[in-house]
């Protein structure tokens, strides 16, 4: 599998998919030299390859030797990268604006400035309809180069103009950038650690936004600004665990999108990321119908065009619907009904691996894991856990804890008490290296220490105890950490009232007041996806 990811034209070649490799042919073949041909046959080649093997590859390619075939690739890709951009261009607003701005810059150089002034100035109505501030940085330079350099009889009261201009833009430029990047290393804590610990943790991250946030942050009105800074206020209260405001600025974040729905095309990205947020919101609350609610418009959204046509838009919104599909069945407790989803998902992955990053993978491993689990299959449980703990990525500790904790638990119920000294305490000392001991795990450790060997009447009873022990932690977002990993509660109380796990959190849902009668899928909310107008109709519009 290691050399699937050792060719970068490999690929990028198996990313394809068969209209875009139809395009790429017809697009080589209009100029059809010898070397165009040579690099036709290459591309069927390793199209044709399952895995990168350069032997086999050079056993397919009668008349190239190995010297040649690093140059031949290389040119393959320019021109894959070639065919792509000019099929794709008419989708991208990005695309549209560095090819008027190349057209303006080739007018320029002919020495042709009203016309290049021309272009740039439909590029810039464009670039300010689509929120394209660092688009407009270039277009600016340019403008001003043309002004200062040449006589183009357009030059009274254009100096005053373009520095305003050009100032308002480097403002808004500065400010963006200063919000996204905090927003970014917010997340990026996020991923190394998860969940902030305890509270010197909490205090870190609230000291460095304090110092860090610009004094006029909450004052903006651009998209970006609002949607950087939306980000920054939801990546600090999930880290925190203040789920309430976690949820708010979640909601605000997709609202932006609504309020600004031409957005939603220009940044697909970032309105899926914010609709899956805003689902592990609802998760989080146990806010059954707007989960469902939400969940219905995600999967709406992700019938559209927009995204069904886009290789990056297409997996992410796979995995984000996945797996708010997967916490569905946990707040549900509809674990057997989630593990028919797994075959699917195993098939999608195998599709997508050169595409999904590791963090993900790891999610989605610990939510089957957990599904197993609440369907009573310890054994497959252990062998998704043991993915993640063999796996030694240096993320999420906090999960890489939980996984062991997990795993251990799994031990237990299939009774395999010769292994529960032993990893107890290698499970303690990973967690402690790790600082994710709270309380209530330490709790749980010395339970699970003494009562592996109990009869089952006396077992019975601990667990009552256990239970009102790790019932006072409830309040303590900073003892129930655990919780948004596992539900512990649940798995006590089917211990002490001797039902299955599933049966104790459906019966929550059911006395849920929370619970309410939802959509049914005939009635998803529809979503709407502008059309990527043409750059000439977006500037009339201005």
């Amino acid at each position: 599998m290691a050399n699937r990811f050792s060719d970068t034209l490999f690929q990028l070649i198996h990313s394809l998919e068969k209209s875009e490799k139809r395009h790429f042919k017809l697009y080589i073949k209009r100029s059809s030299t010898k070397e165009d041909l040579k690099i036709v046959q290459l591309f069927d080649a390793m199209d044709k390859l399952s895995d990168y093997d350069e032997k086999m590859l050079l056993k397919k390619l009668p008349g190239i030797e190995k010297p040649q075939l690093s140059n031949l690739k290389t040119h393959l890709y320019k021109q894959i990268l070639a065919s792509l951009r000019l099929l794709k261009s008419a989708e991208s607003i990005d695309l549209q604006l560095n090819e008027m701005f190349d057209y303006a810059h080739i007018l320029y150089k002919k020495g042709l400035f009203v016309q290049s002034l021309r272009m740039l100035d439909r590029a810039k109505e464009t670039a300010k309809a689509n929120q394209k501030f660092n688009f407009l940085a270039q277009v600016l330079a340019l403008e001003k180069r043309i002004e200062t350099l040449h006589i183009t009889h357009s030059m009274q009261m254009r100096a005053e103009q373009l520095s305003a201009e050009a100032l308002e833009v480097s403002g808004r430029i500065d400010m963006v950038a200063r919000l996204s990047n905090l927003a970014m290393q917010l997340y990026s804590w996020y991923i190394r650690n998860g969940h902030a610990r305890n509270e010197r943790d909490e205090e870190e991250i609230r000291r460095w936004l304090d110092v860090n946030l610009p004094a006029q942050a909450r004052s903006q009105t651009g998209f970006y600004e609002r949607l950087y800074l939306y980000q920054i206020y939801n990546w600090y209260a999930f880290i925190r665990q203040d789920f309430l405001m976690y949820y708010r600025y979640s909601q605000k974040w997709v609202d932006l999108f609504d309020e600004q729905p031409l957005m939603i095309r220009v940044e697909t990205g970032h309105y899926i990321k914010g609709l899956h947020n805003l689902l592990n919101a609802h998760f989080d609350l146990r806010n059954y119908q707007k989960f469902e609610v939400t969940l219905q418009q995600f999967e709406a959204f992700a019938t559209t065009a927009r995204v069904r046509e886009n290789d990056n838009f297409r997996i992410q919104s796979f995995l984000y619907i996945t797996t708010a599909k997967i916490n569905q069945h946990f707040m549900l407790g509809t674990f057997r009904e989630g593990l028919q989803m797994v075959p699917e998902i195993e098939e999608k992955l195998a599709e997508y691996d050169l595409f999904i990053d590791r963090h993900r993978i790891l999610v989605l491993n610990y939510k089957i894991a957990t599904l197993h689990f609440g369907s009573e299959e310890y054994g497959a449980c252990i062998d998704y856990l043991q993915r993640i703990i063999n796996d030694q990525v240096d993320m999420r500790n906090d999960l890489q804890s939980y996984a062991r904790v997990l795993h251990l638990m799994a031990h237990y119920e299939l009774g395999n008490f010769e292994l529960m000294e032993s990893l107890t305490k290698s499970v303690y000392r990973f967690m402690a290296k790790k600082e994710n001991l709270t309380r209530m795990e330490e709790e749980m450790f010395k339970f699970l220490r003494h009562t592996f060997h109990l009869s089952r009447h006396s077992l019975k009873a601990e667990f009552g105890k256990f239970l009102l022990k790790i019932k006072q932690f409830e309040k303590n977002r900073w003892e129930t950490r655990a919780f948004a990993y596992l539900d512990l509660v649940s798995w006590v109380e089917s211990k002490v009232n001797q039902v299955p796990m599933s049966q104790v959190i459906r019966e929550k849902y059911l006395n849920n007041p929370k619970r309410h009668h939802v959509p049914r899928p005939e009635n998803r909310p529809s979503v709407q996806v502008p059309p990527t107008p043409s750059p000439a109709v977006k500037a009339k519009k201005m």
